[in-house]
């Protein structure tokens, strides 16, 4: 059994719909590979959630799956430094969810903000399936799975990891109570030592009796220094800690992103179901022709007609890639008429394609080199299966499963 640092792992996914664009990489893969280097990461291409909303036409899944991959690893995300793997390669995803649907009430799901407006979204296709209205929970399975305590979220994802939470709270509260827990939790107290016995009893009862959170989180950081006790017996003791069982399935924390959520080519939000999205493999000339072609400030009908730039799509686009002497030179030339929107365009035009280029290089790479990437992905599955199976056998235990 794999010993598990909950508040070092980070789990997170994407649902794969083909080559990516910028609004992915600065809103989410920029972060990615940022955590890689500090926290235990696992990042997840998700083609069973594809399957939720575009199960009758999977012509082009793999393909998808496949740009996803080269356009993560182009980007950064390292196979040295993440676990990199296709979800419905490790079936565990399935056992779990399956699982989990057993005690998921039938309410949670249906009032998860999301489902409502996916449903809206997704005018025209038949969405009265199982597997739209219980993806939630499926997500649930995939971030529980690998018991990590931290999803890099934005804020609009909220709802969904306070979802998660209450789907493992509800798990612990179930079945979290073995046979015999209070004397296992007692014995495993005496196996600290006299002084940490003493101070954990202490912040226990701070916790429990005085509802002193500081004491909480000390106790919490002495159970994860310690290095002379088994994971079974720090999970009896994080759980008795909080007056609850053995705790199965930690309670994941979101992490927001400061990360920009990119204005698309037609002033709303990039997307591709929106056709408005400059994507990481776009060459040099469909750069140039999709920003030339963005709408700019209405105000400037003319070309002397001052403008403004917060009106503008194109100036989001300037605060992210432009210099800020470029920036300066915008503002002041768009609000005095002094440069027209062609002019405004070509310093943007050009930072976007030398972005791009070094992506652009390493994607070539991959795209040569498919049987490196198809081993990248088989590696990962292979370590995510070894977590997966840990958990697991963690799970049938406390569901009197354990028949071997």
């Amino acid at each position: 059994m794999n010993l598990v640092d909950s508040e070092r792992r980070v789990l997170s996914g994407m649902r794969p719909s083909g080559q990516m664009h910028i609004g992915h990489y600065h809103g989410v893969l920029k972060n990615w590979v940022k955590l890689q280097h500090s926290y235990d990461c696992f990042f997840c291409i998700v083609d069973w959630h594809a399957l939720t909303t575009d199960y009758e036409d999977v012509s082009l899944l793999s393909k998808h799956v496949q740009d996803m991959a080269i356009d993560w690893l182009a980007c950064g995300l390292s196979p040295s430094s993440a676990t990199l793997f296709i979800q419905s390669q490790v079936p565990e995803h399935a056992e779990l969810h399956v699982l989990l649907s057993m005690l998921c009430p039938l309410s949670w799901l249906e009032r998860v903000p999301s489902y409502k407006e996916s449903q809206e979204q997704h005018q025209g296709r038949d969405l009265g399936t199982y597997g739209f209205l219980g993806y939630p929970l499926l997500q649930a399975a995939d971030i529980l799975l690998y018991r990590a305590g931290i999803v890099p979220v934005g804020s609009d994802q909220l709802a969904h990891i306070e979802f998660v939470r209450d789907v493992a709270r509800r798990f612990n509260h179930l079945y979290g109570r073995e046979p015999g827990f209070e004397v296992k939790a007692e014995a495993a107290i005496r196996k600290l030592g006299k002084k940490n016995s003493k101070l954990y009893n202490s912040l226990r009862q701070a916790y429990q009796e005085q509802g002193d959170s500081e004491a909480l989180d000390t106790a919490r950081a002495l159970l994860k220094e310690l290095q002379n006790i088994t994971l079974g017996d720090k999970e009896r003791l994080l759980g008795y800690l909080e007056g609850g069982g053995k705790l199965v399935l930690p309670e994941p924390q979101a992490m927001f992103s400061e990360s920009p959520r990119l204005t698309g080519l037609d002033g709303g939000k990039m997307s591709k179901s929106h056709n408005n999205a400059i994507y990481l493999r776009d060459t040099q000339e469909q750069v140039e022709e999709k920003i030339k072609r963005m709408p700019t400030d209405p105000a400037r009908v003319h070309r002397n007609d001052p403008g403004e730039p917060a009106r503008c799509p194109v100036w989001p686009l300037h605060k992210l890639y432009s210099s800020e002497t470029t920036c300066d030179w915008v503002q002041q030339g768009c609000t005095s008429a002094g440069i027209g929107c062609v002019e405004c365009k070509q310093p943007l035009i050009e930072s976007v394609q030398q972005d791009l280029q070094p992506i652009q290089l390493r994607a070539a790479e991959y795209e040569d080199n498919l049987d490196v990437v198809r081993g990248i992905l088989a590696s990962g599955a292979e370590r995510a299966r070894d977590e997966a199976r840990d958990t697991l056998v963690e799970v049938r235990q406390a569901l009197g499963m354990n028949y071997r």
